[in-house]
C-alpha cells in the first residue's frame, strides 16, 4: 500500500486538538503506532485518544510539556521503553501567538516564541536522534508556517521563531542525511481550529479571498502532508518546506 506506516512508531507533541490532533490521525490511518501528547487539558486529550482508538489506531497517550528539557527526556524514554523505538517526531505544540506592533512585545515574549519552535524541537531531536541513529533510519517533520513566507505584520515574533525552526531544519537535514535521516517542514496557512474560535467572521472572510483552491484547509490537509515526508516514498526528500495553504505560497 503507498505511503504506509505499517509498524512505525510516531510521537505527534501538542496533539489533543487542532492541528495536532488532524496529524495524529492522518498518521494513525496510515498504519503508525501513535503517540499522543497533551499538556493541560485531559478531558479533551481523553476524547481525542478515544476518537483515534475509534478508528481502529493503535494509539496511546503522554502527557508532558514539549517545551521542558526533563519532561521531553522521560516521556522518549517511555515511548521507546514501550514500542522499542521511535520512528517519526512531528513537533507540533505551540503557545498562543498574539498578533502586536513590535512596541507592543517585549524580550521575554520573543524568548518565548524561540523556545517553543526552535529549542523545543532541538530538544525532542536530542532525545530520540540516539535511536534513530542506531537504526540508521528516522523522519522528523516540524510543523511551521506560512507566516514565514509571507511576511505577516505585526507578528514579529511568531514569525522570527518559524524562521528560526525553518533554519534549523535545514541544517539538520544536512547533519543527519548520512544517517539515513530525513528532516523536512511542512507550512500550513491559517487553518480554523479551537484555536480560532474567537477569530472575526470579517477576518475570516478576507482570508479566504486570498486562497487560490477557494477553500479552507482541514487539519487533515496538514497530516496527509505529514503522512507523505513519514513515507518510504518521500525516503529521497530531505530540507523541504511543503506549504499547505491552498497556492498561497505558488513558489
Amino acid at each position: 500500500m503507498p505511503f504506509s506506516l505499517l509498524n512505525r512508531v510516531a510521537l505527534v507533541t501538542g496533539s489533543s486538538r487542532g492541528l495536532g490532533r488532524g496529524i495524529a490521525l492522518a498518521l494513525g490511518k496510515a498504519g503508525a503506532k501513535v503517540c499522543l501528547n497533551y499538556l493541560n487539558n485531559s478531558e479533551v486529550a481523553e476524547g481525542t485518544l478515544s476518537k483515534l482508538r475509534e478508528e481502529g489506531i493503535h494509539a496511546t497517550m503522554f502527557r508532558a510539556d514539549a517545551s521542558d528539557k526533563e519532561q521531553v527526556e522521560s516521556m522518549i524514554e517511555a515511548i521507546e521503553e514501550k514500542f522499542g523505538s521511535l520512528d517519526i517526531l512531528v513537533p507540533n505544540a505551540t503557545p498562543d501567538q498574539p498578533q502586536k506592533p513590535i512596541e507592543g512585545y517585549d524580550a521575554d515574549f520573543y524568548r518565548q516564541m524561540y523556545d517553543f519552535f526552535v529549542v523545543s524541537p532541538f530538544h525532542l531531536a536530542k532525545a530520540v536522534l540516539p535511536g534513530m541513529k542506531k537504526r540508521k533510519s528516522g523522519r522528523i517533520i516540524n510543523i511551521t508556517s506560512e507566516v514565514f513566507h509571507s511576511s505577516v505584520s505585526e507578528f514579529s515574533a511568531y514569525v522570527a521563531a518559524k524562521g528560526g525552526q525553518i533554519g534549523w531544519s535545514r541544517s539538520m537535514a544536512s547533519e543527519l542525511a548520512p544517517f539515513g535521516i530525513t528532516v523536512n517542514t511542512v507550512a500550513p496557512g491559517w487553518i480554523p481550529t479551537e484555536r480560532h474560535e474567537n477569530d472575526s467572521e470579517e477576518a475570516k472572510n478576507e482570508y479566504l479571498k486570498t486562497i487560490p483552491l477557494g477553500r479552507w484547509g482541514t487539519p487533515e490537509d496538514v497530516g496527509n502532508a505529514v503522512v507523505y515526508y513519514s513515507s518510504d516514498e518521500a525516503s529521497f526528500v530531505t530540507g523541504q518546506t511543503l506549504c499547505v495553504n491552498g497556492g498561497r505560497t505558488p513558489w
